[in-house]
């Protein structure tokens, strides 16, 4: 169950873990709050394999963000990364794009890349002040409420 008041919430209070299966229900609920359009159950499920890896920022039980990162070779690829709206603006997105940055360099990792809405202003400054660089655009790459939205592929070079 996601806390009604997040104000309460302080960021030494939450830790990243591994996501379950069982944190299903609080992500989709998450998703949903986050995105125009929300992952499916099935996609999710789909990442419960050895090769991604599923973060959870959670405090207690509750689970307040998630990232899913894909291993290939030795690039990971950043698919998902979602925080609770009420905790957008308080480091909470920076300390998971953190740990996911860094586990992802323990298991040897070369670099990380991702994509992000063109017009997602506040992601691409975290990105860029946590040392990605836009490396390339993907034309109609997003599903948007008006037809399709470019992206905007950064990248974080580990060496």
């Amino acid at each position: 169950m996601i806390p009604s008041v997040l104000r309460q919430v302080e960021l030494q209070d939450m830790d990243v873990r591994a996501l379950t299966e069982i944190d299903l229900p609080q992500v989709l609920e998450l998703e949903r709050l986050g995105y125009s359009h929300p992952w499916t159950e099935g996609v999710f499920l789909d990442c419960f394999k050895d090769t991604y890896r599923l973060w959870a920022m959670v405090q207690g039980t509750d689970v307040l963000g998630y990232a899913v990162i894909s291993y290939m070779v030795d690039e990971a690829h950043l698919l998902n990364i979602c925080l609770h709206p009420g905790l957008r603006g308080h480091g909470a997105g920076r300390r998971l794009l953190r740990h996911a940055l860094a586990a992802s360099l323990k298991d040897g990792m070369v670099q990380m890349i991702l994509e992000v809405r063109a017009g997602n202003d506040v992601a691409s400054t975290l990105y860029l002040s946590e040392g990605f660089e836009e490396i390339g655009r993907r034309p109609g790459y997003y599903p948007d409420a008006n037809g399709r939205e470019d992206a905007r592929v950064m990248a974080y070079r580990f060496t």
